[in-house]
């Protein structure tokens, strides 16, 4: 639906989509507002989306699931790995 160069303007597409998608890519490091308060803003909106949280740096991989986020991943990782991801993470969504 959309790609967003930094948290804060992924909070605002969020906000602005009538029909909210059900999964998201949230990287951890970007400008302006960071993915774990991007991610914690987003699921006080509808705590039914599925995070998919990647980053580089796995010392944040505990606080990234405990806010909400449904998956981590590692990076780097290949297309291959995102769409098992991505699979698992729509087999935990509710139809």
């Amino acid at each position: 639906m959309g790609v967003a160069e930094n948290g804060e303007k992924a909070v605002i597409m969020f906000k602005s989509f009538v029909e909210k998608p059900k999964i998201i890519l949230m990287d951890h490091r970007m400008p302006i507002k960071n993915g774990l308060d991007a991610s914690k803003e987003i699921l006080q909106i509808d705590k039914s989306i599925k995070i998919i949280f990647t980053s580089a740096d796995d010392s944040i991989k505990e606080e990234a699931l405990n806010i909400g986020a449904c998956l981590f991943m590692d990076k780097p990782f290949g297309v291959k790995e995102l769409i098992t991801i991505i699979n698992k993470a729509k087999e935990s969504y509710p139809h």
